[in-house]
C-alpha cells in the first residue's frame, strides 16, 4: 500500500505547530498502524530528519497510551479497539490519512502527537481508591456481592484512561472517565464507605483542570475503545447528588 500521511508536527507545548505531508510506500495491509508509523520514523531517521513523536507501550490494547486521531476519530474508524490494534487493511491504497494528537486544554501537547494526560492522574489521586483497609485477597472473596454488581463494576474497571472520551467530546468533558472510576467501587462494598468524599472529590478535581460538561452526545461512549457505557454517568450523578444533599444536612 502506499500512502499519504498529513501529521501534526509540534515541537514543544509553547511552540505553533502545523501538518506535515509524508509519503510511505509498500506498506502490508497486515501491519498495524504503529507498525506503519514505525516505517515512517525509519526513513526520517535515514534522511537525518526529526521522527514523530507518539505514545505507545504495551501495543496489546492494554495501556491505552497509543492515544491518536485519526481521520477525525480518537484511535481511527475501527469500533472498540485502540489504535495499536488497528491494522492497514481498514485503509485503501492511495488514502490520505490526517493523524493528530488529542485536542483539549486539559490535555496539552508535549511533542507532536504526544500529549500529557496526567491531568487523570490528578482526579484519580483525588478519590479513585480505596483507603481503607479491606482485608487481604480471601476477605474479599469472602464477601457476598450480587453478580449483577460484580459485573458493573468489571465493565466500569475496563476503563484504561486513554482519554479517547475528552477527545471525542465537543466539550472535551471527562464525565464518563470519572464515571467508570467512581462507577467501579461505588457498587461494591469495599467502595460505599468513601463514597461520599470519592465522588464529591474527584468531580471537583475535574472541574478544577478544565474539563467540560457532558451534554449527552453519547459521542464518549462511541469511541470508548472499551466500550463503556454512558450509563455510568447516570450512576455517577446519583451518587454526586446523593453526596451533596447528605453532606449538607451534616
Amino acid at each position: 500500500m502506499d500512502l499519504t500521511l498529513k501529521i501534526w508536527r509540534q515541537a514543544t507545548a509553547s511552540e505553533k505547530g502545523k501538518f506535515v505531508e509524508y509519503q510511505v510506500q509498500n506498506i502490508s495491509a497486515d501491519a498495524s498502524f504503529l507498525e506503519m508509523l514505525d516505517v515512517l520514523n525509519e526513513e526520517l531517521v535515514r534522511k537525518g530528519e526529526d521522527p514523530v513523536a507518539f505514545d505507545h507501550d504495551c501495543r496489546e490494547g492494554i495501556c491505552g497510551a497509543c492515544s491518536l486521531y485519526i481521520n477525525g476519530r480518537p484511535h481511527g474508524p475501527d469500533k472498540g479497539i485502540t489504535t495499536c490494534q488497528m491494522h492497514m487493511r481498514r485503509f485503501k491504497d492511495g488514502e490520505t490519512i490526517v493523524i493528530e494528537p488529542w485536542r483539549a486544554k486539559p490535555f496539552p501537547v508535549i511533542k507532536d502527537l504526544m500529549v500529557d494526560r496526567t491531568a487523570f492522574d490528578e482526579i484519580i489521586q483525588a478519590g479513585g481508591y480505596v483507603s481503607i483497609n479491606t482485608g487481604g485477597v480471601p476477605d474479599a472473596n469472602a464477601i457476598p456481592i450480587p453478580k449483577r454488581d460484580a459485573d458493573t463494576a468489571m465493565d466500569a474497571a475496563a476503563c484504561i484512561g486513554c482519554g479517547a472520551c475528552v477527545a471525542a467530546c465537543k466539550n472535551a468533558s471527562a464525565m464518563l472517565f470519572v464515571a467508570a472510576k467512581v462507577s467501579q467501587f461505588a457498587v461494591l462494598p469495599q467502595g460505599k464507605i468513601e463514597a461520599r468524599e470519592r465522588v464529591q472529590n474527584m468531580v471537583a478535581k475535574m472541574d478544577e483542570l478544565g474539563f467540560g460538561n457532558c451534554t449527552n452526545t453519547y459521542a464518549c461512549e462511541a469511541e470508548c475503545p472499551k466500550e463503556i457505557s454512558v450509563s455510568h454517568i447516570a450512576r455517577m450523578n446519583r451518587e454526586y447528588l446523593s453526596a451533596k444533599l447528605v453532606s449538607q444536612k451534616e
